[in-house]
C-alpha cells in the first residue's frame, strides 16, 4: 500500500515500529471510551494488533488498511477500513491520541483514505458506526458528507459494560 499525503497529514501502513505512539492511545480509557475493541490492556496486545495489521497488507487482496496518521512528523492515530467480502463496501474507522483533538486530522486522514481507497481499490460505498454519544465522531461523519442511515442497540464498548446505541452512517461516492 502506498504512503497517502494530504494537505497536512501523511498516512502509512501501520507496523511495529509505531508501538508506543499507538499503545499511548490505544491504551487511554478516554481516547478511547466510545470504542469496540479498545483499550487495549497492555503493550503485547497493542503488538499483536501492529502484527496482525501488518501480516494483512502483505496479502494479495487484504480485507482491512490500518494506517498511521502523521502530523507534523508525529505519528496521531490511526485511520482504518475494513472491506466487506465482496470488497464493494468498507467501513470507516479512527483514533485520534487526545492530545491532538480539535485540529480536523480525523475528517482530513478519513477523506485521504477515501480518495485513496475509491481510486485505487474501486470502493464506492463507504459506512462508519459509532457509539451515539461520541459527538466528536458524527462531527467527523458529517464533515466527511456521510449520511446517517439507522439508529441500533446492542452495542458494547470494551471500557463498559453497559448496552449502548449505535447510529450508521454512510456515503457513495
Amino acid at each position: 500500500m502506498d504512503t497517502i499525503k494530504t494537505e497536512r497529514l501523511v498516512l502509512r501502513p501501520m507496523c511495529g515500529d509505531y508501538l508506543d505512539s499507538t499503545h499511548e492511545y490505544a491504551s487511554d480509557p478516554v481516547t478511547c471510551r466510545y470504542m469496540m475493541f479498545l483499550p487495549h490492556e497492555s503493550r503485547e496486545e497493542t503488538m499483536e494488533f501492529l502484527t496482525d495489521s501488518v501480516n494483512e497488507f502483505a496479502k494479495e487482496d487484504p480485507s482491512f488498511y490500518e494506517m498511521a496518521v502523521f502530523y507534523e512528523g508525529n505519528h496521531v492515530g490511526a485511520v482504518s477500513l475494513y472491506l466487506t467480502e465482496d470488497h464493494k463496501t468498507a467501513e470507516f474507522g479512527w483514533i485520534i491520541n487526545k492530545k491532538y483533538h480539535g485540529l480536523g486530522i480525523a475528517p482530513e486522514a478519513a477523506k485521504g483514505l477515501l480518495q485513496y481507497a475509491s481510486e485505487h481499490l474501486g470502493i464506492k460505498h463507504f459506512v462508519a458506526h459509532c457509539d451515539t454519544a461520541n459527538e466528536p465522531s458524527m462531527k467527523v461523519m458529517d464533515k466527511l458528507g456521510m449520511t446517517r442511515v439507522k439508529e441500533s442497540g446492542g452495542r458494547f464498548n470494551r471500557g463498559s459494560s453497559e448496552e449502548r446505541r449505535e447510529y450508521k452512517y454512510e456515503i457513495w461516492v
